[in-house]
């Protein structure tokens, strides 16, 4: 049996009075699995199929019994080095952190709200779900984590999601009853990342579990305001604490009576959660929910689902925005003109399936704007769409957003594969030579899935690839 880690005294003291003789068995790793934290990959299914990507992945793959887009992976795989990770083909992501999203029942067409988003892998998810319909509200306090939320769900080719650096209290304000679907994966002690980050460890007390725990009250009140009547709200935690777990779950329930708690027993993976870890609570039942130990072979989450009580209220279908490719612009300016139109020839050109997709302008950027519109609000938003470009001395110049959401359709392409050796030489920034596309603008794709764009000439293709994305190993 594999050792446990050195779990903090008031840990150990907390769940050994709470699981007695089930401590060993609870928090010890499910064997076969290696001693080393499970390590996993979440298929993103806006690129393709988990059974395509099983496929034509080259290195050995397990079924993930916690999600049926993800996989887990050897210990060794570096993943952020793998070509298909740069093309957003999967997020690396822990095997049972994956659970949580697929409990949200999201459908193509609804308006979603991951309130607590970074880095991006659940949001990442939640997007797939919508299938580039409807609206995802991806938003994270933290500033530098929401420049990483936003650089994920870019890599990822998410074309419908508004990406903000909001309090939840100020989106409650500024949405209140918006949204079909919430999930709250609420920032927590991190008792299930004992494993896997040693500072979790170091960092662990009574005092941080009290504070995540008013911390995430305070959030979950604010998803309440956000959710309409009739629509679902998802809890997830990666910590094991009663006080984030089942007794926030109760505490919830008890301030908000049009909540009703749902029943994850036929989720498929995990155990049900614990009553000795909540007060008797009316409407609560610890049963209902579903808790991963270190023994289901992940490395330990708690998951609770709620419903809105009340019908669904008739609210207008998801406007488009309201400016077309070929039509007036936004602003009856001609810069704004001239950004218009150098966007339209662009994309006659290289994305005919977009020449009269809704585009906004903004100063010299051109956007394509989610399907569904936010209410007028002020927000921060740091991503609306998807930035196609920006007119620079005259010349449309386009963006690398624009080929990670579209690369695949666009009209000029070079082709590369895993074997190839071109590909390793793109990510490095290298140029690379020219087989399959024509001169001008070019999406580079590897096996069909897209690496940015490059600029083709002479028998050459220039590299576009961001620096910062580089991969140098």
């Amino acid at each position: 049996m594999p050792p446990l880690p050195n779990y903090p005294e008031f840990f150990t003291r907390r769940e050994r009075a709470l699981l007695g003789a089930r401590f060993e068995e609870l928090l010890t790793p499910a064997l076969p699995i290696r001693e080393a934290p499970a390590r996993g990959v979440t298929v993103n299914t806006l690129r393709c199929a988990p059974e395509a990507f099983a496929a034509g992945m080259d290195i050995p793959l397990a079924p993930s019994p916690f999600c049926w887009q993800a996989f887990a992976v050897p210990a060794d795989f570096r993943p952020g080095r793998h070509p298909w990770h740069h093309a957003g083909v999967f997020y690396a992501q822990e095997p049972s952190a994956a659970g949580a999203a697929p409990l949200l029942d999201v459908r193509p067409g609804m308006r979603v709200c991951d309130l607590c988003a970074a880095p991006g892998g659940k949001s990442s998810q939640l997007a797939a779900a919508l299938a580039g319909q409807g609206l995802l509200l991806a938003n994270e306090y933290v500033p530098t984590r929401a420049e990483i939320l936003r650089q994920n769900l870019e890599r990822m080719g998410v074309t419908n999601a508004v990406v903000t650096n909001e309090t939840p209290g100020r989106l409650a304000d500024a949405l209140p009853g918006w949204f079909d679907r919430v999930l709250v994966d609420a920032p927590c002690s991190g008792e299930g990342m004992f494993r896997k980050e040693p500072a979790a460890i170091a960092q662990h007390s009574p005092a941080l579990v009290a504070q995540c725990a008013a911390t995430a009250a305070g959030i979950l009140d604010a998803a309440a305001r956000l959710l309409a009547p009739g629509g679902v709200l998802v809890l997830s935690t990666c910590t094991f604490a009663p006080e984030e777990d089942e007794a926030q779950a109760a505490a919830f329930l008890a301030r908000h009576p049009d909540f009703v708690q749902e029943d994850l027993s036929a989720a498929g993976f995990g155990r049900p959660g614990e009553a000795n870890r909540a007060p008797e609570t009316p409407g609560f039942a610890a049963a209902y929910c579903r808790r991963i130990w270190p023994a289901d072979g992940g490395e330990g989450h708690f998951i609770a689902r709620f419903r809105k009580q009340g019908e669904p209220q008739p609210r207008p279908e998801n406007a488009p925005a309201k400016t077309k490719g070929r039509g007036r612009a936004a602003r009856p300016d001609r810069a704004a003109a001239q950004v218009r139109d150098a966007w339209c020839a662009f994309a006659g050109e290289y994305f005919p399936a977009l020449a009269d997709a809704p585009v906004d302008i903004a100063g010299d950027l051109a956007v394509l704007p989610p399907p569904a519109a936010l209410p007028a609000a002020k927000l921060h938003i740091l991503r609306a769409g998807v930035p196609a470009g920006r007119l620079q001395k005259g010349r449309f110049v386009p963006s690398h957003a624009l080929f990670m959401a579209h690369g695949a359709g666009c009209a000029n392409a070079e082709r590369l594969t895993l074997t190839d050796p071109r590909t390793a030489a793109w990510l490095r920034g290298e140029e690379i030579e020219a087989k399959t596309a024509r001169p001008g603008w070019c999406a580079v794709l590897v096996d069909g899935f897209p690496l940015g764009c490059g600029k083709a000439s002479g028998g050459r293709v220039k590299n576009h690839y961001p620096k910062a994305l580089r991969s140098l190993g």
